[in-house]
């Protein structure tokens, strides 16, 4: 299939904080868009630029070429393909199907399967670069699917991300979101826990970044998400429900390939504190909130009296010495009494 904007009828399934914005892209390229999610008022600027609202899943793959799924959940995703007027109820030989949600791998194969049984080829996207990625259409897309079909929706890639990886076949563009997903859970605690560090440390946080960030530390969560932490901006971004969801899948796999991630796991059980908390549908910046608290350093999480701007006050003072620091001199271990007034022999 030879995919224009004259000639190719898009389908898009899904307009969250993501779909919506990457939908427009095509719009704006001038592909005919046929749309649907379930909370209708979230796609009415689609519908303004021209796109056609359909009652189902099953009717937007039947006025369409190359149907694109964007939705939140792996159950989400089931329903959407193999529901009773899903898109598999509409798909017809020789369509393409997308999808670029985050979901489990062995689901993608087995939409991949269920859509050659109907003559139409399946390509697993998932993406990273979130909500920003999305406006901007710098996402990093991984793709999984047969070579030829991946490498014929390129000029849609081109219009949605900077950078587009066929990372082989259907299932294998999730594998690699996974392992994406593990470096941003690694990446996301050493953020947060630095901006803590450096605020118990009375640094200045806008400063410390602006030093950090030039250095080997650097890092896409440290330029976009860092300074929504030091503003006090939780409700934009990724959502954590959707990061918890995504960390759940790996580690599942990562069971299933009899591999240990305690990093992983970590960060997975933090990030279950915020979502027990409320915290669900916050930015995945927001694990600063679980670390702040369990540090007792409540004033981190809400925007300073004197700078609304900064999510940081002026810091505590620091915590008296510790007495068994006072005479560094006489070690713990010597004979006699230990710096902590126990006898020591």
């Amino acid at each position: 299939m030879k995919i224009t904007p004259e000639k190719t009828r898009i389908g898009w399934i899904g307009t969250g904080v993501m779909g919506n914005a990457m939908c427009a892209h095509l719009i704006k390229a001038g592909y005919a868009a046929s749309i649907y999610t379930r909370t209708r008022a979230k796609a009415a600027d689609l519908e303004e630029m021209g796109a056609e609202f359909l009652p189902t899943a099953g009717a937007v793959a039947r006025a369409s070429d190359v149907v694109i799924t964007m939705v939140g959940f792996p159950a989400d995703v089931d329903a959407v393909y193999f529901g009773e007027e899903g898109i598999l109820a509409g798909t017809g030989a020789g369509m393409i199907l997308v999808d670029m949600t985050t979901t489990t791998p062995s689901l993608a194969v087995q939409i991949g399967r269920a859509g050659r049984e109907k003559g139409a080829a399946f390509v697993d996207a998932p993406v990273s670069g979130g909500d920003v990625g999305a406006r901007n259409a710098t996402l990093s897309i991984m793709a999984g699917g047969d070579a030829d079909t991946v490498d014929s929706l390129r000029p849609i890639w081109e219009l949605l991300g900077g950078k587009m990886v066929r990372q082989g076949e259907c299932g294998a563009g999730q594998h690699a979101k996974m392992c994406n997903q593990i470096v941003i859970a690694g990446t996301m605690i050493g953020v947060c826990e630095s901006l803590l560090y450096g605020y118990r440390a009375g640094l200045d946080p806008d400063t410390l970044l602006s030093s950090i960030a030039g250095g080997a530390a650097g890092c896409w969560s440290l330029d976009n998400l860092a300074p929504r932490i030091i503003r006090g901006e939780f409700d934009t971004g990724f959502f954590v429900e959707h990061f918890v969801k995504d960390m759940g899948i790996a580690l599942e796999e990562a069971g299933r390939m009899n591999i240990s991630l305690p990093g992983l796991a970590l960060v997975h059980q933090l990030y279950r504190a915020v979502l027990a908390g409320g915290g669900g549908r916050l930015g995945t910046q927001s694990l600063i909130q679980a670390l702040a608290r369990l540090n007792h350093t409540p004033h981190l999480l809400h925007p300073s009296p004197k700078n609304p701007q900064s999510a940081h006050p002026d810091p505590p003072p620091p915590p008296p010495p510790d007495p068994r620091r006072a005479a560094p001199h006489r070690p713990v271990w010597c004979a006699g009494t230990a710096p902590c007034g126990n006898p020591h022999p």
